[in-house]
């Protein structure tokens, strides 16, 4: 574990006083992490298979219909 000594802002300090009274954490530390967790959940999107890509890339290439009524087109009711 590395220890880091940090400057925050009041809000920020107000912000993982929250986080650490909602999830019952012991610290500031434990606070942080669980932050950085949750954002790593929340970005980590799994890059595409490029022939996914290029299958997409060419169907935006395709022409485009217009469609007065959808519902009526797909016998929709």
């Amino acid at each position: 574990m590395v220890n880091a000594l940090i400057k925050i802002d009041e809000n920020t300090n107000r912000v993982l006083n929250v986080v650490k009274a909602k999830f019952g954490l012991k610290d500031k530390g434990e606070a942080i992490n669980l932050v950085v967790k949750k954002f790593i959940d929340f970005e980590d999107v799994p890059d595409l298979r490029p022939e996914f890509v290029k299958k997409i890339r060419k169907i935006e290439k395709q022409k485009t219909i217009k469609v007065e009524n959808f519902s009526k087109r797909y016998n929709i009711k």
